[in-house]
């Protein structure tokens, strides 16, 4: 694999990895199992596609073919991680929601009903806009660092070559 795959991985995980303290911070509540789910902050989906843009951008350039195409696919993947999954995951909500009443109603009980805040749901499948933002941030800096780190590897590999 190629450094651009490593690092996009790398930025990946680092961004499963800071869900764990931010929601701890956030909510005062220890849950390791975010390191695997999807949603929070910030979104690894952005993380990863931003960091592998941003490498290519400042390792072939702007003009080219891969630089296009990895910016068109991670604009699609950002559109999606904040939009339809976070649409989904909140019709899900009311979904579960009717099946409650459902219940109820088939139970005989008083048909007393309170529609759940879809707020609830987003940690399971989608991203608010912020946590995209903050996974496209943290793409870019590892993108850009890990541009720097084999900026230095290709000047120490052609010094070798001198000798």
């Amino acid at each position: 694999m190629n450094k651009g795959v490593y690092l996009a991985l790398l930025s990946i995980g680092l961004a499963q990895g800071l869900k764990i303290p931010i929601h701890y911070i956030k909510k005062r509540e220890w849950r390791p199992e975010l390191f695997f789910g999807t949603g929070g902050m910030p979104s690894s989906h952005s993380a990863g596609v931003s960091t592998l843009t941003t490498y290519i951008a400042l390792r072939r350039g702007l003009p080219t073919v891969d630089f296009a195409l990895s910016l068109i696919y991670g604009l699609i993947v950002m559109y999606d991680a904040q939009g339809v999954r976070r649409q989904t995951g909140e019709l899900t909500l009311k979904v579960n929601s009717m099946n409650e009443l459902m219940e109820k109603v088939h139970k005989e009980e008083s048909l007393e009903f309170k529609e759940k805040s879809p707020k609830k749901l987003k940690e399971l499948l989608g991203h608010e806009p912020e946590e995209v933002l903050g996974g496209a941030i943290l793409g870019i800096a590892i993108g850009i660092i890990g541009h720097l780190c084999t900026k230095k590897d290709r000047k120490l590999s052609k010094f070798k070559l001198k000798f």
